[in-house]
């Protein structure tokens, strides 16, 4: 009885996954870590730095720097949700993680990720409203307007992802347990099963079309109209100012959709085995957005910079 017992607990117990890194490219890991290192530790310092800045500084809590704040915050967890782990492997070889702990960073990967694509559908409404609705841009985007939007932003990205874990728990897995990736990327972990894997790939395309297909073309639509109101501004100078105010959102967007939309591809339609090189590339969605987007608005954003050499120029006064 109690053999039975033991056997149908050890069944009950799903085993834990391994994380392969960068299969085929292991006798470079070393050096593969280097510049994850550097640009995960740009992003933290970078983001940590910019959401300082923006919640002690009175000034700055307006509707487009609140926006950056939400999307630095879902950065930052992002990279911290994968990165750590992705160094373990590359430095100490440490490839185990266990069910449960696959099944909670796939949530936040991804739900997070749905986060930062609804944070910047909102920032191309905030640009919309400011460039063709100035006089009411204080009106339409308040505060409470702005809270409602975080709420919103958060609700999406939890209820769209909450099924992911799920529909790969019922899975079964009685083969390999070598995930072709640094982190349990929910397609990469549901080929791995012996089951009907079919839910998993609807809904994961559902949830890809309904977050980032329907993102883009509401983006798209925004910007469509902010160049229309853009070209009827009579004077050049008028043009390029209001235009500048869009470049920086524009920048954040392309680097947080290409390399997104490239791991989605690969993911999805890249076969059971993908290369060395995709998968690498597939990963750079996770850091590269985190490292670029502080330096982006840090640069582009002369509030951000002030502040920045206000912090720089009070702790050298404290040096001395």
């Amino acid at each position: 009885m109690s053999v039975i017992t033991i056997t149908t607990m050890n069944l009950s117990l799903p085993s834990p996954f391994f994380l392969a890194g960068i299969p085929g490219l292991e006798y470079l890991h070393a050096w593969i870590s280097l510049p994850v290192f550097f640009m995960y530790l740009v992003a933290l310092l970078g983001n940590v730095c910019v959401l300082f800045i923006i919640k002690n500084e009175p000034s700055l809590h307006q509707p487009m720097y609140l926006l950056v704040f939400m999307l630095l915050s879902a950065d930052l967890v992002k990279s911290n949700s994968t990165v750590p782990k992705m160094l373990l492997i590359f430095w100490f070889n440490n490839r185990e993680i266990i069910f449960e702990g696959c099944l909670i960073q796939m949530f936040f990967v991804h739900s997070f990720s749905v986060m930062s694509s609804s944070v910047l559908l909102a920032m191309a409404f905030d640009r919309y409203v400011a460039v063709c609705h100035p006089l009411r841009y204080v009106t339409i985007l308040s505060t409470p307007v702005i809270t409602k939007i975080g709420i919103l932003v958060a609700m999406r990205g939890i209820l769209l992802i909450f099924p992911h874990p799920f529909l790969v728990k019922r899975l079964p897995f009685c083969g390999s347990h070598l995930i072709a990736q640094t982190y349990c990327e929910h397609m990469a972990v549901a080929k791995l099963s012996c089951g009907d894997i079919r839910v998993n790939s609807i809904y994961g395309l559902f949830v890809a079309l309904s977050v980032v297909g329907v993102d883009i073309v509401f983006i798209a639509a925004s910007y469509t109209l902010i160049v229309k109101a853009v070209l009827r501004l009579p004077s050049h100078k008028a043009r390029r100012k209001v235009w500048n105010t869009c470049v920086t959102h524009i920048c954040v967007i392309l680097v947080a959709y290409i390399p997104a939309l490239f791991s989605f591809v690969s993911q999805r339609f890249g076969g059971h085995k993908a290369s060395p090189t995709k998968i690498l590339l597939s990963n750079l969605y996770l850091i590269f957005a985190p490292m670029l987007n502080p330096i982006i608005y840090g640069i582009n954003t002369k509030e951000i910079q002030k502040n920045v050499v206000k912090i720089l120029h009070s702790q050298k006064s404290r040096n001395l």
